[in-house]
């Protein structure tokens, strides 16, 4: 027979003050994703074999500069979605065995240790995009490798130059904030219409502001401001929920511009948009132009390359200009 509740009073106690519990501060970011299945059409004909991520900035591949930056924002579980043709990538991280045997048996260890740096960076998975329908499509295949965790995504033709603490900075507003936080940078209006462009209200923080909405490369005369999106995000997992609802946008691509936009019109979703406004040194080595430029700035600020390319930089520069 099963017992019957005693129905005998407990006796009372005094009652005891309490300050309300303190909320539990957001999760940290512990994951980054690296979409790189693009085919790098700008740098044809050297990527028509080598994935434009492997194109070397001075004497590393520009995906190296990327995962490093994730690993100095302490990001050590890092998930690359590429495409056909990137095998060159997991090759990079992985382990040559054939190599740093070599490289042990002359002695080199210098060499040696650069090869396995990359190897030793971080612990690196990677996804199949499959089709090519977009960055907000491709942020989606991590979901099943992010779960339910804030992650960051930081592309790859986007080159933050490493002495400027950009993610480090976004990290630690998301775990302060909660919500997602995208970085902008004045591009002024000649060239908003190749960004993602947002609204933005006030913050009570130096450097950051409220994102209102946001329009994937507005048409010229049309863009809410002259700040454009540039290839760092810290997101909330919610943004998944609404990317696997959201129709294809322009260039007929999933766009992460739309979620965000989604997710910055409705807070009650996955939580607010805050934005931190770059001023500091980006790169585009998607462009030729900013490639070029991203391995001159960089070479000279090499102590073992420094001094003598930028002597060699200013005789020609001088030359060029007396010509």
């Amino acid at each position: 027979m099963p017992s019957t509740p005693s129905t005998h009073s407990l006796p009372s106690t005094p009652s005891i003050s309490s300050t309300p519990a303190t909320p539990a501060p957001p999760p940290r970011v512990r994951k980054a994703v690296i979409p790189a299945a693009g085919l790098g059409t700008r740098f044809l004909p050297a990527t028509k074999a080598t994935p434009k991520e492997m194109l070397p900035i001075v004497d590393k591949p520009a995906i190296q500069y990327v995962v490093e930056e994730a690993v100095a924002t302490g990001l050590n579980d890092v998930l690359m979605v590429t495409g056909r043709g990137k095998r060159a990538l997991e090759d990079h991280f992985d382990r040559n065995t054939e190599l740093e045997a070599v490289l042990s048996g002359k002695g080199d260890t210098a060499r040696l240790d650069l090869v396995r740096a990359a190897t030793d960076l971080a612990t690196v998975h990677y996804v199949r995009q499959g089709d090519p329908m977009g960055l907000g499509h491709a942020v989606l295949c991590a979901a099943p490798h992010v779960g339910d965790e804030p992650f960051a995504v930081l592309l790859g033709d986007d080159l933050i130059d490493p002495a400027d603490p950009l993610l480090t900075r976004m990290t630690g507003l998301r775990e302060e904030l909660g919500g997602s936080v995208i970085a902008l940078m004045d591009v002024g209006s000649g060239d908003i219409h190749r960004y993602g462009c947002a609204a933005t209200g006030p913050c009570d923080r130096d450097g950051v502001v409220r994102v209102t909405d946001l329009v994937e490369k507005p048409e010229a005369g049309r863009a809410p401001s002259t700040l454009g999106v540039i290839g760092r995000y810290v997101l909330d997992p919610g943004v998944f929920e609404v990317l696997a609802t959201t129709p294809p946008g322009r260039g007929g691509e999933i766009q992460l511009t739309d979620a965000l936009r989604t997710l910055a019109r409705d807070p009650g979703i996955a939580g607010p948009v805050h934005a931190v406004v770059f001023t500091g040194h980006r790169y585009d080595t998607g462009d030729r132009g900013e490639y070029l430029r991203a391995t001159v700035r960089l070479a000279c600020e090499r102590e073992d390359l420094g001094p003598e390319f930028r002597s060699w930089l200013r005789a020609f520069t001088a030359r060029e200009i007396a010509a």
